[in-house]
């Protein structure tokens, strides 16, 4: 092996102005949304942990630093060995604060160059793979990208980037996100060992991936836990077990074991999180977040660990309620009726689902009686959410993480008569008013995923209550040629409604309201464009819509007797419009007022 040069170097140093190339074999981009929201969180809470009110930009300089492990590059042409996921996510977080400081008329001066660099007048990404152009492109200018024909890596980048708008903490505001710019570029640190070679820089990552310190904390944690059975015969058994009932996790989910350990550890045993403030100190929860095998070891009191046999009967919980996690990421991936909460939820992207449904789950419960406790949790995780969202409220990781915390200890390992009861306290608390919320609610870029499967849920309510199989999946479904997108009503010429609507923003305040939206599919959505709504109503009445889009029109009501026996068994002003206005919209709004309470409600915690 030839010289291997080893050094410190922060995220600037390393990627302004600066290609790197990845090579065919080793391109694919795999991070899930798991990864960016663990990413994010250790970078922000570390920023903030520095961070005090009132700090300066230049004060940053004193804050401290973050260590993003190591990356081997290789040869001239600076191929990644190791590292490119990390790269790859680092990028995708640049262009969204770069994106974001675009919206707020700022700008940070070396955020493009690390993005991307010129050479001979022509710009490329600094990670330069040629099929992820388009794709860079667009998210780069923060525009939509269709992913419908693209490959996987391709795929992923896109729905990270999506990731990260969507779970980047408000803790972070437009006030401080240049001091976060600062601490990114300038207090992140890699060790770049930079081989001469390719072969020699493939022979430094299996060494450095093939010592005994690689060692995850899954292992770590079996080799523990296995150490303290004192008969060969039942830890040889035991060790079987752990593989049939762990290690198989991982066969559908990159580091599903290790993920589901967290999620159980946090759900049946964490009693301490890490308070909101500088300087605070890593708790039960945030400890569980990292090498968790050493948290089992130094709180085996509080998991009742220790007999041998206390030890044998702590594994076998794990098999158990590791079956129950593959149960809740099933029904998080395939629509199923009997699940169909979690599969909601999921769509939502809704991190702390699995710790929340495990938390009442017993060793001794029955699979009826866990598909019960899931359910009753998953509805109220399911109103939990629209209750924060029609409120304008984020539910992103940092933002509910210790309400979450609080209402996982609280359900924690409960009989189904007291997780009712403890859900509807819950519930209660959440002072959820559809008449209060609704009206105000409009299509904008924090609501627009919701609002979106709100009109795909009280849709596939009403298909549900009239004995037609419930299509939510397929108006969620993004992955299609023409998937379903939100429709506006008014078409955007405020030229044509100056008789009605004071000014632009008058008109725009009401076209954006939930009452005047509909679902409609892409094409359609697009042929519509410029069309006014008498023309438009033909299309929403015809077979290409669906049942509440097509409820504009009188063919609806007709030779339809399920539909119209929902809307007099539940008083519904259903009506059809042959024009539409701001009086329409109003009563389009108060419509979907008195499906909000027939859809989302605390009825099955009576």
């Amino acid at each position: 092996m030839k010289k291997i040069e080893g050094s410190p170097k922060n995220l600037k140093q390393l990627l302004q102005n600066t290609k790197y190339s990845i090579h065919y074999y080793q391109r694919e981009y795999m991070w899930q949304r798991k990864h960016i929201e663990e990413l994010i969180d250790d970078l922000t809470s570390e920023f903030l942990d520095n961070y005090n009110s009132g700090d300066s930009r230049l004060q940053v300089a004193d804050y401290g630093t973050y260590f993003m492990g190591s990356i081997v590059l290789a040869g001239r042409e600076n191929a990644i060995i190791d590292g490119q996921q990390r790269f790859s996510s680092l990028t995708l977080l640049l262009m969204y604060l770069n994106n974001r400081l675009k919206t707020i008329g700022q700008s940070y001066n070396m955020i493009e160059t690390m993005i991307f660099s010129e050479s001979f007048g022509t710009k490329s990404f600094n990670i330069n793979v040629d099929d992820r152009q388009e794709c860079m492109n667009a998210i780069f200018n923060d525009a939509s990208f269709d992913t419908t024909n693209c490959n996987e890596s391709v795929k992923n980048l896109y729905g990270r980037y999506l990731d990260i708008v969507d779970v980047f903490p408000d803790d972070i505001q437009d006030s401080i996100l240049l001091h976060f710019c600062d601490w990114l570029a300038e207090k992140v640190f890699f060790i770049e060992i930079v081989a001469t070679t390719e072969q020699d820089a493939h022979k430094v990552f299996v060494s450095m991936n093939d010592r005994g310190l690689s060692l995850t904390s899954t292992e770590m944690l079996k080799g523990y836990l296995l150490s303290e059975i004192k008969v060969d015969e039942t830890r040889e058994k035991l060790n079987s077990f752990w593989k049939e009932k762990i290690l198989e996790l991982k066969k559908d989910e990159d580091k599903g074991d290790e993920t589901f350990i967290k999620v159980w550890l946090r759900a049946h045993y964490a009693d301490t999180i890490r308070e909101t403030k500088a300087g605070a100190v890593n708790k039960d929860f945030d400890i569980i977040g990292g090498p968790f095998h050493k948290w089992v070891r130094d709180e085996r009191d509080k998991l009742g660990l220790g007999t041998s046999e206390d030890f044998e009967l702590l594994i076998r919980k794990m098999g158990k309620l590791s079956e129950v996690y593959k149960k809740i990421r099933s029904a998080e991936t395939i629509y199923s009726e009997e699940t169909k909460y979690v599969y909601y939820n999921a769509q939502l992207n809704f991190t702390f689902q699995a710790q929340l449904l495990l938390a009442p789950i017993c060793f001794d419960d029955s699979w009826p009686v866990i598909i019960e406790k899931m359910n009753l949790t998953a509805r109220f995780i399911d109103v939990f959410i629209i209750s924060r969202v029609a409120n304008y409220k984020s539910v992103d990781y940092n933002t509910i993480k210790n309400a979450v915390f609080n209402i996982t200890k609280d359900i924690r390992m409960v009989d189904v008569a007291t997780l009712k009861k403890k859900l509807l306290l819950q519930f209660n608390k959440l002072t959820f008013d559809p008449e209060s919320v609704v009206p105000d609610l409009r299509l904008n870029s924090f609501t627009k995923k919701y609002i979106k499967n709100i009109l795909a849920r009280v849709t596939g309510y009403i298909e549900e209550s009239i004995n037609v199989a419930s299509n939510y999946s397929d108006y969620m479904n993004t992955q299609t040629k023409n998937p379903l997108e939100i429709e506006h009503i008014l078409t955007d010429h405020f030229e044509w409604f100056t008789d009605e609507y004071s000014d632009q923003d008058d008109f725009k305040r009401w076209r954006n309201s939930i009452g005047a939206l509909l679902l409609l599919h892409k094409s359609i959505n697009a042929s519509l464009n410029d069309s006014k709504y008498e023309y438009k109503l033909h299309t929403y009445c015809s077979n290409e819509g669906n049942i509440y889009t097509e409820s504009l029109g009188s063919q609806a009501y007709q030779n339809n007797p399920q539909f119209q026996k929902f809307i007099n068994d539940n008083s519904l002003d259903f009506k059809a419009y042959p024009s539409f206005g701001k009086t329409e919209i109003k009563e389009r709004t108060a419509l979907l007022v008195d499906l909000f309470k027939l859809v989302w409600n605390g009825d099955m915690f009576i």
